[in-house]
């Protein structure tokens, strides 16, 4: 029996966005090696219904691969001798947590440039594609976000890891294609148990892709994706330099949240039809694992490149917060920002937010299998009553 319910629009359905094969879905991107490679590591376990989305993927992969092609002559000289810019900002926190809301407000600031969601898409050649596609898949693009009804577009910020997914990298996320099937490349959640020539790919691969976005707009970069989170000591060894913003969130809203997040993705973006077997169980064991690599590296962070703020803090008083946020980073002076940032408050006042009610089982299990993050992020009093999500929750 479900232990979540969800009382808006986003509740799963039989229809929308998932069965309009012509949407752009995520692994758009990838090359021709990256796509046949993973299908074949599937063993082409395609639903029958999926194959339209599956063969349309396979033909703009030989698109990317020929763009990709024009990239490397025009821009390959230059993107390798281009260094980042200035050591990246990397936003981390589980799924759900508020990581695109801190993601958004430090984009705000101009001296800051992010991996937007045309650059994830086509991470490939985006710097020699760009200026002809955008305008053209804006009309193909959802203006929301099916899983929370958050604003879409292709200059929106997105998560690199998608990026890294249609380079060719490993990466957990391609569990989403094959949903039915052991959840993909769990090694390269935290990066510990990959093997050396997996990690050296996966670094070059990285590191590529900011000094792409480094090329197109030399500023700080603000990074997001949660795997990132158990990823810290491998991004110091990149990046000494890197600054870390840790957000939380109370674990009765983020459970149910991130279970609905992975359904909707693996309906709308997989070449199966999911069953979600043994779904709420990898989100406890990703969780756990996630915070027990984090908890035991955040400690080889140096003194001032690390801050945390708890989500219900940041909605309560975001400008203090972000305040303080800039001052323990040392990212400049916050007041030239503060406008852009109430501005964006502003707008989204009338933002529509999930419900979500669980079971008094499942805040038990919560409790006892996530009572040390509830412990030191100081959520021991969780009542039994409804959650409602806060807004703007990446």
């Amino acid at each position: 029996m479900s232990t979540t319910k969800q009382n808006n629009k986003t509740e799963l359905s039989s229809g929308g966005y998932k069965d309009r094969f012509w949407i752009p879905r995520f692994w758009d991107g990838m090359g021709v090696s990256a796509w046949f490679g993973l299908l074949h590591r599937n063993r082409y376990d395609i639903t029958p219904r999926r194959w339209c989305m599956a063969l349309i993927i396979a033909a703009l992969s030989f698109v990317n691969f020929f763009l990709w092609a024009l990239q490397a002559i025009f821009y390959g000289r230059r993107i390798r001798s281009t260094s980042v810019a200035e050591e990246p900002i990397f936003v981390i926190g589980h799924w759900r947590s508020g990581t695109t809301l801190l993601h958004e407000l430090l984009v705000l600031d101009s001296r800051h440039t992010y991996a937007d969601t045309y650059a994830c898409f086509a991470p490939d050649h985006f710097l020699v594609s760009g200026w002809f596609f955008r305008p053209i898949l804006k009309y193909l693009l959802p203006s929301q976000r099916p899983m929370d009804n958050m604003a879409a577009g292709w200059n929106h910020p997105q998560e690199d890891e998608f990026a890294l997914c249609n380079m060719g990298a490993r990466s957990p996320y391609l569990t989403i294609v094959f949903p039915n099937r052991p959840p993909q490349d769990q090694e390269y959640l935290d990066l510990e148990r990959a093997a050396p020539e997996g990690l050296r790919l996966w670094k070059a691969k990285f590191r590529w892709f900011l000094q792409c976005l480094t090329l197109r707009n030399p500023k700080r970069l603000v990074l997001k994706s949660p795997a990132h989170t158990c990823r810290v000591k491998v991004l110091l060894e990149m990046f000494p330099k890197a600054r870390f913003v840790h957000i939380v969130r109370d674990p009765c809203v983020l459970f149910p949240s991130t279970v609905n997040l992975w359904k909707r993705l693996y309906r709308d973006e997989g070449l199966q039809v999911p069953t979600c077997e043994g779904l709420e169980e990898h989100v406890f064991r990703t969780f756990e694992r996630m915070y027990e690599v984090f908890e035991r590296d955040r400690e080889s962070i140096p003194p001032g490149q690390f801050s945390e703020v708890r989500y219900e803090e940041l909605i309560k008083t975001p400008l203090d917060e972000m305040r303080r946020i800039y001052e323990e980073l040392r990212l400049g002076e916050f007041e030239r920002v503060r406008p852009d940032m109430e501005n964006y408050f502003a707008g989204k006042k009338d933002y529509k937010t999930n419900r979500y009610q669980i079971s008094p089982e499942m805040e038990k299990q919560i409790g006892r299998r996530w009572s040390e993050y509830l412990a030191r992020y100081g959520y021991e009093k969780i009542p039994a009553a409804e959650k409602k999500e806060p807004a703007r929750v990446g």
